[in-house]
């Protein structure tokens, strides 16, 4: 999640592979044309300017364009970076005409590229960065956030079993595991002790919700995690699968809702006067949509999201310690860490925690 606003034109398109994330284009070529379908080269390689977790390349040929998605070089912590994950959950969601990019093929072998990888089509719209959806038409801005609001709800109405993702994640005790995962994520990455961090490893597990329902959760669904239409107001790929699993889909709703308090952002901005919906009106078409009667304290929620993304943040601290983090902005990241604990340990102590 952007704590700032981010320019739609800083993060958007590619730039020539930089000299650490380079591959053997001759091997990826030549994996290509044996596992994915109608692949014909010559293979010209560029990477994208966004995403610092999992590098990410266009792969163009006279044909047609793809991506990959690679894991990054070097040490990595456990269970980071699972790109077979991603490939699995675009390609059940695919079938059922949910908007992701068309699953070609993945790899496991290291030794085609140096780490594991897939390859997915490349969907031609718009990444929107900054929230407040200044270079957009006022007539578009509200029909954009709605159909991000009931593409959420779309995903979150899927039962697992059925769609064939129903071992993809334990189903029950979803934050209480959470918890506990972005605890351990952020101990291996410390660089240094933040009490607001100590406070709420302590706090948070016993404070956990009650878990109504098991949803397949995206983990990090946000505007910039999606691709748009090129001129319609709809979402044609959603993005980053990274962090999916099966859990509660309060996390990702609230999550989603948190976006409007981040500032500079929705925060502070004169949402009338820009034609976005409030976050009232978001939470309220989620309900419609999902069939919920209510939408539960905040709260205790928002301190988990920041628990977590404080958790994230650290993480990419210690692949910098580590040489392994994947873009240039990368240690302003990292230097959220405090800021995110402490907001974290604020929304906790609103929900009770003393």
């Amino acid at each position: 999640m952007a704590t700032g606003t981010r320019r739609d034109e800083d993060y958007a398109g590619t730039k020539p592979v930089e000299e650490r994330h380079r591959v053997d284009e001759a091997r990826l070529a030549a994996w290509m044309s044996e596992n994915v379908e109608g692949f014909a080269g010559p293979l010209t390689v560029s990477q994208f300017k966004g995403g610092q977790s999992n590098p990410t390349y266009r792969l163009d040929t006279p044909g047609r364009a793809y991506v990959m998605r690679r894991k990054p070089f070097g040490k990595l912590l456990p269970s980071a970076h699972a790109v077979d994950r991603e490939f699995r959950v675009i390609s059940a969601l695919g079938k059922q005409g949910f908007p992701v990019a068309k699953a070609y093929a993945l790899c496991m072998d290291d030794s085609i590229i140096g780490a594991a990888f897939y390859i997915m089509s490349m969907e031609e719209g718009r990444v929107l960065w900054d929230p407040t959806l200044p270079n957009q038409p006022e007539s578009e801005r509200r029909p954009i956030f709605n159909d991000k609001v009931r593409t959420l709800a779309k995903l979150h109405m899927f039962e697992p079993d059925k769609i064939g993702l129903g071992d993809f994640g334990k189903p029950g005790n979803y934050f209480a595991r959470q918890v506990d995962r972005w605890t351990k994520q952020y101990k291996a990455s410390e660089t240094k002790l933040i009490p607001e961090m100590e406070r709420l490893i302590e706090w948070l597990p016993k404070t956990v919700p009650v878990q109504e329902r098991v949803s397949i959760v995206h983990g990090d669904y946000r505007l910039d995690n999606m691709i748009f239409h090129p001129t319609e107001s709809r979402v044609i790929a959603v993005l980053d699968w990274e962090l999916s699993t099966l859990g509660d889909p309060m996390a990702d709703f609230t999550y989603l809702l948190m976006q409007w308090t981040m500032t500079p952002g929705l925060g502070d901005a004169d949402l009338a006067a820009l034609k976005i919906p409030t976050m009232d009106e978001a939470a309220e078409l989620y309900c419609q949509t999902t069939g919920r009667s209510s939408v539960p304290d905040l709260n205790w929620y928002y301190a988990y999201n920041l628990f977590r993304l404080a958790g994230i943040t650290q993480g990419i601290a210690g692949r910098i310690r580590d040489g392994t983090a994947a873009n240039a902005r990368a240690i302003e990241s990292a230097k959220r860490t405090v800021p995110l604990a402490q907001s974290s340990w604020a929304y906790a102590q609103k929900a009770g925690a003393s």
